[in-house]
């Protein structure tokens, strides 16, 4: 089958070391589900997460040797050659901590902040006209500790995401059941904590791990890796705070097992919203109600084990799901009424699929 230019670009982290690192781009056939392999770019250890930039020139990998680590991890930056998917390196700068973990990138382009999981911190990167990373303008160490006496010694930054308007940064830490809440001045890399409410606690235990802003930008949720389970907050958008609404599980009823939630993506419509389950490898399916909070719709099969990312496309009608410890991803079809979602094709092998990405065609 060939491939077409309209057909937008997927990129897939693998989660590997060395040179069996790599990011895969596919063509993704809007209309079929398709996944087609295009190019595959190597030299860059344990890519864990990625991020793209609004103009969709650049892209943003994780790039450590040892992950988690003594020492300090890097953000590769990446000029993206048209519509062939090659990457081509401009330079890398450090995290400014071990096991990095999340990244994002402002409506502007101008910064790039990175949350540090084993090092418990965050941090923001001023990115150059060219596309390529200044050093750290900022850098924030996270204190405390929660009640998980294996997980939860110390803090562990897991995601930072900056909001709609571009105005503040959250970030999830799971080791101090927090959502710390940074005002961010893009121009110039900055974070600093609010003055207003510096953070959002979560029940003990929870092990907040991503959040997600509903298209309103009125509303985030929060899914808990410890608890399975995610948080809906209403969001200031004036202020940056943070008020909770809703803690609801993404297992079945009776489940006894060991699993741990990971990521969790709403539709552009914002009527569903779906989260990952590894262990039970399973997709919580959730219907948002017009005050915001979640009802299950259902769970489904992820079809591999260890369900580490989602993606869905901005037309609404796929999920992409990286089954990371399956070592595959898998392509559902979601149902616009029900949210209900349905296998389509065989799944893609990849090695450890850690972030996919979606770069639209031009």
């Amino acid at each position: 089958m060939t491939c077409t230019a309209s057909e937008p670009i997927i990129f897939v982290s693998a989660f590997k070391p060395g040179d069996e690192g790599a990011i895969h781009a596919f063509r993704f056939d809007t209309q079929t589900g398709t996944l087609k392999p295009l190019n595959q770019t190597t030299g860059i250890g344990h890519p864990f997460f990625m991020a793209l930039s609004p103009n969709g020139r650049f892209l943003y990998a994780i790039d450590a040797e040892h992950f988690g680590g003594e020492e300090d991890e890097f953000i590769a930056a990446y000029a993206i050659a048209g519509e062939t998917g090659k990457l081509t390196r401009l330079n890398r700068q450090s995290t400014r901590g071990t096991a990095s973990c999340y990244l994002d990138v402002d409506a502007s382009g101008k910064s790039v902040v990175v949350a540090n999981y084993t090092s418990g911190n965050v941090a923001a990167l001023p990115v150059r006209e060219d596309g390529s990373l200044e050093e750290a303008a900022s850098f924030i160490q996270h204190e405390g500790s929660s009640v998980d006496p294996k997980r939860q010694k110390g803090p562990n930054a897991h995601s930072i995401v900056i909001s709609p308007d571009n105005r503040f940064a959250l970030a999830a830490d799971l080791g101090i059941d927090k959502v710390l809440i940074y005002r961010l001045d893009a121009d110039n890399g900055k974070l600093v904590a609010s003055d207003v409410q510096p953070f959002a606690k979560l029940p003990p235990g929870s092990g907040p791990r991503h959040l997600t802003f509903d298209p309103s930008g009125q509303r985030v949720y929060v899914i808990n890796e410890l608890t399975n389970t995610v948080t809906y907050f209403t969001y200031g958008t004036e202020s940056g705070t943070l008020t909770p609404q809703q803690t609801i599980s993404t297992l079945p009823e009776g489940f006894s097992g060991t699993s741990n939630c990971a990521d969790l993506k709403i539709t552009p419509d914002g009527q569903f919203l779906y989260g990952t389950n590894r262990g039970h490898d399973s997709i919580a399916i959730y219907r948002i109600g017009s005050d915001g909070r979640l009802s299950l719709v259902g769970i489904e099969p992820s079809l591999g084990g260890g369900p580490q990312n989602l993606l869905i496309t901005p037309d609404g009608r796929w999920l992409i799901c990286a089954n990371m410890v399956g070592n595959n991803v898998r392509v559902f079809r979601i149902d616009s009424k029900t949210g209900g979602l349905t296998a389509s094709g065989d799944p893609i092998s990849v090695s450890m699929p850690a972030c996919v990405r979606w770069l639209s065609s031009n």
